[in-house]
């Protein structure tokens, strides 16, 4: 017995995914699965068993993303050939078709020409095919933003920009402090397997997602929504984020955030692990781990460090730090001033803001979790520049951010009296060499002048009291009022008459305060004279003060003894005796104090004329342990007058360790899908054994997985030869970095770059 089956009218469909992803610069991704930029045509073919005509039986489509589309959401569009008469007028975010060159409709080859609009919501697609009555569910496809399209809100003009900022999987991140900018080879990974999958999940988990499904859903064509998104989800604190954070140097059951090389393993092992969240991250490694989401998604991003970073916890736009005075305990501040910080940096536009388009370009976003921004631990986007003109009204998170790159720092000194004394008060001292990449090359790119005006300018302070404030109206006054005296100013010294005038000036006060003077004798009551207030008795003057700073004797390494030395100056013309606190002590990177090394009171006698140098030495074996779990070294010194105890003087200096050094040594010519013999030479630095040693290799397009080989301990003066097989999967140019960790030094990076030709097969 036969049974007739109708023969579907669609015989053959083909979504041209390795052409189409080439055209939309997503080939990188995968070129199975289609995946295709907004704003741009992508192409698809059917095969229909009969000719078409589109008068007679017209050909629908429908686009739908998320659970619950509409077309009011722009999350559902109906288009179809021909075209619709009469489509939807409350329709957002509507697709196109149209027939391509190739098709023959009389065959019924249908050569089809798909646009996704520039606003519609990204994610992933379902596309039903319609004709005469029956309907095809295509395989499904994925839409990103598209930073090459002009209506697109994340569009780039530059080319050699959007290859750095969304196309480049090799990124670099500086950390160590503002003497000392060490650069970290990171490895985004973007392309990598399952990265689409990874970072669509991202999005569905936001706690937003939850509330409202299908709000959600509509906004992520809103590239401002799907970063603060992002900043959310890269840190655990609210939702099923990636990252855990922790900064005490307690990291059990889980890596140490300088372990970290790259973004994908910590992603892939996020989303495998039933997305629970990573332990651990700190700022650098949530910002790297963000910047390869956005790039994924097709943001324009990239990784941004400020050194001397403030974080105001009572939004004064002010950070107070405490010292102690010799055998008085610390006393902790809640404020702080952080090595650096590492967040990212979008480019997108803020038609929220300003319709001219004032507020587009850069915005920060930050991952960290640091502080709550509506109800969630997230930070911006905040348009640099209104971070420059202390627009700190406007969203998201500007003042925070402001405070960041532009805080006054003030320095006291407690006594053994519990009494306080200023030391300092500084208004240059937070925000440095604000760094990124540079496009195109390895070299550092100092962007501070896209934050703040020059430090210390009429300008720079003009912004910060009119973020303050809020009155730009008096700033505006206060400047020409600046602006009028300099120019009154250059014209007397012009014309010689500076003296003259101010003499006059002084006759004129003195005459005028002598005649009131009398008046008020005749008029002043008995009552009015008990009312006035009592005169301060005239101030000490100051002595001249104490100029001081550290300075290196050697290069500070990792495993040697550390040697500065102090060298103080004074414009005193008499001899000066001085008590001398220097404290030495282990720092995290975020201005937490690990362990104190040394704390020494010196008294000495500075010479008018003759530079005070007192040395410093610091034993590899007084700073090892402590320094295991800290970044950097703090050298502070507090000086006082001895004549004179109400003056007393500050310096600081913040020292970060070089590394011993690993050597990397590749094959000549490296080809893809070739087997290479990469080889890692470490040197034991130290007279004593080192044990607990490891060596994890790591880069995109070389390894899928972290490598992790297991090194037998280290004898004093050995050196360890490590062969791994690497067979490259992708070509272009990579990084291999390589992490060598054990029982004393924690997390040596060493990196080389290895260009991948094409298979020769």
């Amino acid at each position: 017995m036969t049974q007739d089956t109708e023969k579907s009218i669609f015989e053959g469909v083909d979504l041209h995914p390795k052409a189409n992803n080439s055209l939309h610069h997503t080939s990188e991704i995968s070129l199975d699965q289609l995946i295709v930029r907004r704003g741009q045509p992508f192409k698809v073919t059917l095969n229909l068993s009969q000719p078409f005509n589109q008068n007679l039986y017209p050909l629908a489509i429908c686009a739908a993303t998320g659970k619950h589309p509409t077309e009011e959401q722009g999350t559902l569009s109906f288009f179809s050939i021909p075209g619709l008469k009469e489509p939807s007028p409350s329709a957002k975010a509507v697709w196109k078709v149209e027939l391509h060159k190739d098709a023959s409709p009389p065959k019924g080859l249908l050569v089809l020409t798909i646009t996704p609009p520039a606003d519609t919501p990204i994610g992933e697609f379902n596309l039903v095919v319609k004709h005469r009555d029956e309907e095809k569910l295509l395989p499904s496809l994925v839409v990103l933003y598209n930073p090459w399209c002009s209506d697109d809100w994340v569009y780039m003009k530059e080319e050699n920009e959007i290859n750095e900022y969304v196309m480049n999987e090799r990124g670099i991140i500086y950390k160590g402090s503002n003497n000392y900018i060490v650069p970290l080879h990171w490895d985004f990974g973007q392309f990598e397997d399952k990265m689409v999958d990874i970072c669509l999940k991202m999005l569905d988990l936001n706690h937003k997602h939850f509330i409202d499904p299908a709000d959600d859903v509509s906004a992520r064509c809103n590239p401002i929504y799907v970063g603060r998104v992002i900043s959310a989800m890269i840190n655990s604190e609210d939702e099923s984020g990636v990252l855990m954070g922790r900064w005490d140097g307690i990291y059990n059951f889980g890596s140490r955030p300088s372990h970290w090389t790259g973004s994908h393993a910590i992603l892939k092992r996020w989303f495998n692990n039933g997305c629970h969240r990573v332990k651990y991250g700190q700022c650098w490694v949530f910002a790297g781990v963000m910047c390869s989401a956005m790039r994924l998604l097709g943001i324009p991003c990239r990784v941004v460090s400020n050194y001397q970073s403030a974080h105001d916890t009572d939004k004064n736009v002010s950070i107070d730090v405490y010292h102690a005075d010799y055998g008085v305990r610390e006393r902790p501040s809640h404020d702080s001033v952080w090595n650096y910080h590492v967040w990212v940096e979008a480019w997108m536009r803020r038609p929220d803001l300003a319709e001219d388009g004032k507020y587009d370009g850069w915005q920060v976003l930050d991952p960290t979790p640091q502080e709550r921004s509506g109800g969630i631990y997230c930070c911006g986007p905040a348009p640099v520049t209104a971070i420059r003109s202390g627009e700190i009204d406007l969203k998201y998170d500007i003042p925070f951010v402001f405070t960041e790159v532009n805080a006054d720092l003030n320095h006291w000194l407690e006594k053994a009296d519990g009494s306080m004394v200023k030391i300092s008060s500084d208004t240059s001292n937070v925000g440095h060499n604000i760094s990124t990449k540079a496009v195109g090359s390895n070299k550092r790119n100092n962007i501070t002048d896209n934050y703040k005006h020059k430090e210390g300018s009429d300008k720079e302070r003009s912004v910060f009291r009119y973020a303050i404030t809020r009155d730009y109206s008096s700033v505006d006054e206060e400047m020409e009022e600046d602006d009028e005296e300099d120019d009154e100013n250059e014209e007397m010294e012009e014309n010689g008459e500076n003296e003259k005038k101010g003499e006059n000036i002084e006759v004129e006060e003195t005459e005028e305060g002598e005649e009131n003077e009398e008046t008020d004798e005749e008029n002043e009551s008995a009552d009015e004279a008990e009312n006035e207030p009592p005169v301060s008795p005239p101030q000490p003057t100051p002595p001249p003060q104490v100029f001081m700073h550290f300075e290196e004797v050697t290069p500070p390494t990792n495993g040697k003894d550390v040697r500065l030395k102090l060298v103080l100056q004074s414009m005193s013309t008499a001899a000066r005796p001085l008590s001398i606190n220097i404290r030495v002590q282990a720092m995290r990177y975020n201005g937490e104090s690990g362990m104190n090394i040394q704390n020494e009171m010196k008294e000495k006698t500075l010479q008018p004329g003759i530079d005070l140098v007192i040395p410093i030495r610091i034993p590899f074996s007084d700073y090892r342990k402590p320094m295991l779990e800290c970044d950097s070294i703090r050298f502070s010194a507090v000086v006082t007058d001895k004549e004179k105890p109400d003056y007393s003087y500050l310096a600081e200096d913040d020292v970060v360790l070089l590394d011993p050094p690993i050597t990397i040594n590749i094959p000549i010519k490296v080809r893809q899908y070739s087997q290479v013999i990469v080889e890692v030479i470490f040197k034991n630095p130290i007279n004593e054994t080192l044990t607990q040693c490891s060596l994890t290799l790591s880069g995109s397009g070389l390894l899928h997985d972290e490598v992790k080989v297991e090194i037998p301990d280290l004898k004093k003066n050995s050196q360890v030869r490590v062969q791994y097989p690497l067979i490259p999967y992708k070509i272009g140019k990579k990084t291999l970095v390589a992490d060598f960790d054990c029982s004393t030094f924690r997390d040596i990076k060493g990196s080389c770059n290895i260009n991948v030709k094409p298979s020769i097969y």
